[in-house]
């Protein structure tokens, strides 16, 4: 009879598997932050692009108030938000490679604990 791997773990494994779990939700938590921050690149490419086009006034929103400016201030704020966004992204990338080799590692110790040996 085939018995379940999985229903006489030691505890070492357990708590791999129970770390393992932590660490794909954070992951998930992470990537979430991530597609927030690309979007939000994106919205300010795409200002800076509509930026350069625009020709007369321009107008930023803040709060709840439309605000007179000069293109020159609005497309230094914008530079300066997408530097801080690009900059997070990276940061981001790396927390997400290191998340990636831990879960790897551990994934590999736990299937060699609960996978038959040959």
């Amino acid at each position: 009879m085939n018995e379940n791997p999985l229903a006489n773990l030691d505890k070492e494994t357990q708590q791999k598997i129970q770390e393992m779990q932590i660490l794909e939700q954070n992951f998930q938590q992470l990537m979430m932050q991530k597609q927030a921050f690309s979007m939000e690149n994106n919205e300010t490419e795409n200002a800076l692009n509509q930026l350069e086009k625009a020709k007369g006034d321009v107008f930023k929103i803040v709060g709840n108030i439309v605000i007179k400016s000069t293109n020159a201030e609005l497309q230094k704020e914008l530079n300066h938000k997408k530097e801080l966004l690009e900059l997070r992204l990276k940061n981001i990338e790396k927390q997400e490679s290191g998340f990636v080799e831990k879960l790897e590692s551990l994934r590999k110790e736990i299937l060699d604990k609960i996978q038959p040996k040959k």
